[in-house]
């Protein structure tokens, strides 16, 4: 058994400590980026409704909601982009309201394209993100290498990996999709996984109990923290969804659109048809996640199946998933329905985490508390 390296397991608490500043950062680059562009497009909607009015093109460039809308002040719903319900996107155009939102429900390209716009506070908030990952990286493998072993064997390591997996998981959507607007949100997240680790869940570096000591520790839980990062970022996005299909209602009644800030985020069904796809990646993982675990049991103690309190938990969030997944697919259930189902599996996998491991006994202790 490896010996026990405290000094990197200081670095580790260290960089750690250096990642959650460096998010905190970026947590306020995305917020000025929304309340900075939702000024922008507030500006270009009043001279909207100007008689003599008009946008120039120096204005329009100025506009950062995607780049449909960057091209002409209007937004543009991609048809090209539907649900597995065969559902086309609905042009959200031609919809009344009060003062600056008079003509339509201003929403980012369907897309999720990047458009041509220059939104320096979002360039800033993604570089501190990456400079974050790359900060909590190093933290994650000096624990590694402190404890002679994968920082997965209790709740703080399990915590902190998952955050890093998560942030990571979001830059790398961020190359094809233009998901800034989703930042303030994710990274949020992120920060509230740090403090929880280090506050509630802190725990030494040490041994792995007996029973974690197998390489199905590496297969099952890493596949185990990779799904609980794409559960993480649909989490927010139908938070989202729920916010601009409210918005979407409230201004097609007349009413006046308030949230300027979610003219950045596409619209609600566009949210749902992306977070359907990934809670689809979601899922498939956790099914693995499922099966490994059943097979690792069996190593372990003899059976596959003992309905442990945890193994219960694991299989009513992978039904939550399922029946969010044919619901959508097959029953119709599509707008907020659906977002409120994945929001309700990914407390099932915060509840699995938290109180599961905390105040149930059973053969799946490993909290390190």
């Amino acid at each position: 058994m490896p010996e026990i390296n405290e000094i990197m397991g200081q670095y580790s608490e260290l960089f750690m400590l250096l990642a959650a500043g460096t998010y905190t950062v970026a947590f306020v680059a995305f917020a000025w980026d929304l309340a900075k562009s939702s000024k922008a497009l507030r500006v270009v909607d009043t001279k909207a409704v100007e008689p003599a009015g008009q946008i120039t093109k120096a204005e329009a460039a100025r506009v950062p909601v995607g780049a449909g809308a960057a091209r002409g002040g209007s937004d543009r719903a991609d048809s090209r982009v539907s649900g597995p319900a065969g559902r086309a996107e609905r042009p959200t155009s031609a919809v009344s309201g009060r003062g600056a939102a008079a003509g339509a429900v201003r929403t980012a390209d369907a897309g999720m394209r990047y458009g041509g716009e220059r939104r320096a506070p979002a360039r800033v908030a993604v570089a501190l993100t990456v400079l974050g990952v790359v900060l909590h990286a190093v933290a994650v493998i000096a624990r590694a290498f402190g404890a002679g072993r994968v920082p997965w064997g209790n709740m703080y390591e399990f915590l902190t990996t998952g955050a890093f997996v998560a942030a990571a998981v979001f830059l790398l959507v961020l190359i094809r999709r233009d998901l800034r607007f989703l930042g303030t949100f994710v990274v949020g997240l992120i920060i509230i996984m740090l403090v929880a680790a280090s506050v509630l869940y802190w725990t030494p570096v040490g041994h792995l109990v007996p029973a974690l000591q197998s390489y199905w520790l590496i297969i099952h839980v890493s596949i185990a923290v990779l799904s609980s990062a794409l559960f993480t970022l649909t989490f927010a996005m139908s938070a989202l969804q729920l916010v601009q299909s409210h918005r979407q209602k409230k201004v097609a009644a007349g009413g006046a659109d308030k949230l300027g800030f979610m003219r950045l985020v596409p619209s609600a069904l566009s949210l749902e048809n992306l977070s359907y796809r990934i809670n689809a990646l979601g899922f498939i993982g956790w099914t693995f996640t499922l099966m490994f675990g059943a097979i690792w049991a069996e190593k372990a103690w003899g059976r596959f199946w003992g309905w442990d309190t945890k193994e219960v938990w694991t299989f009513v969030i992978w039904v939550v998933y399922a029946g969010y997944l044919h619901a959508r697919a097959t029953r119709g259930w599509t707008g907020t329905r659906a977002a409120w189902l994945s929001i309700v599996g990914y407390l099932c996998v915060v509840f699995n985490f938290t109180i599961v491991n905390q105040f149930f006994n059973g053969l799946h202790s490993y909290s390190g508390l």
